[in-house]
């Protein structure tokens, strides 16, 4: 009796612990998929509200989050570029699935807490130095959206000057002038692009104060790629009743009867895409391409200023970039009317 009250209290535990497996192996599943996927946003100094990259980098990231409840977003704003190694150093703190970094500004910051924290993930925009195989490079081909907004300002000059105005000296900076003069210059072969460097993304008087100076020379379309700068010029261009031209993002907002396109940049996809590549376990760090094919670049949606036959012409020019029977130019040395190169 004793040997058979033995086999039966060993088999009660057998199947108790028997449940107790199937208890655990169902609960992991579930954890798992409430689990938050953690992203984090670091600025540039140009900061969240920029109207810019920065803007739409952080609007991108909240409709990814109130579309799908697992990703948890967040940002710090630099105010000086001595907050970038800070910030990127809070969220590796806290614990943050995947870092993005927002403008070439941050590489040196982006590499050194890279290379210091091999396990953490990172994001960077506008910037394609960095090989690592923690970090992906969300790059665009900036100069085909800005040769197609070259392409409008150049069939809409009636004094056949037009202006542009860059945030800063830098080779991936250079690419918006590149290819914008290449737009103007094949629409009409004749105009003047006046040119200034501002050397800063913050500052709204300096770029006021360019653009002001090329509407006295005669300029009738000035284009910006200038960040905060970016946002006088499009002052002074509303004040002086002449068209401006945005910039990353549809800037027609700010003066909409005197913005009459801008170079959109779809920074707020990139965010989402390489944030979802996190949650489903595709990210591959290196250069992530966003161009006129998959949409990463193109025109601003609002075009109601745009001619039709100007509007189909530039239509056409983007089909034949896409199709590789038109090329667009990435070097200084190919566009030799580009004078900011110093």
């Amino acid at each position: 009796m004793k040997k058979i009250l033995a086999l039966a209290l060993a088999l009660c535990m057998i199947f108790a612990l028997a449940a107790c497996g199937s208890s655990n192996n169902n609960a992991a599943p579930a954890a798992s998929s409430d689990a938050k996927i953690k992203v984090g946003m670091v600025t540039d100094v140009g900061g969240v509200n920029d109207k810019s990259f920065n803007q739409t980098s952080w609007e991108g990231l909240q409709a990814l989050a109130a579309e799908d409840s697992t990703f948890e977003v967040n940002y710090l704003e630099s105010k000086t570029d001595a907050d970038y190694q800070t910030n990127i150093n809070t969220f590796i703190d806290e614990g943050y699935d995947l870092i993005i970094c927002v403008g070439y500004m941050l590489a040196d910051a982006t590499r050194e807490a890279a290379e210091a924290n091999p396990d953490q993930l990172f994001a960077i925009i506008d910037d394609s130095s960095i090989e690592l195989p923690n970090v992906a490079c969300l790059m665009f081909a900036q100069e085909q959206a800005s040769y197609l907004v070259g392409l409008v300002a150049g069939s809409v000059t009636e004094s056949k000057i037009v202006g542009y105005v860059q945030g800063m000296a830098f080779d991936a900076m250079h690419l918006f002038g590149i290819g914008y003069i290449t737009g103007v210059l094949e629409a009409c072969p004749d105009a003047t692009v006046l040119q200034y460097n501002a050397n800063s993304f913050t500052d709204s008087a300096i770029g006021s104060t360019a653009a002001k100076d090329m509407i006295t020379k005669g300029a009738d379309v000035i284009y910006h790629a200038a960040g905060g700068t970016g946002m006088g010029v499009i002052e002074a261009c509303n004040e002086e009743g002449i068209w401006a031209i945005g910039v990353d993002t549809d800037q027609s907002g700010l003066a909409p009867e005197h913005v009459i396109t801008s170079a959109m940049k779809r920074v707020d996809v990139a965010s989402q895409d390489i944030s979802k590549a996190v949650k489903d376990g595709s990210f591959t760090p290196g250069v992530h391409m966003y161009d006129l094919s998959n949409g990463g670049v193109d025109l601003a949606p609002t075009r109601d200023h745009i001619p039709a036959d100007v509007l189909e012409m530039v239509e056409a020019a983007k089909a034949a970039v896409i199709a590789g029977e038109k090329s667009v130019p990435t070097n200084v040395a190919d566009c030799p009317a580009f004078e900011l190169a110093g």
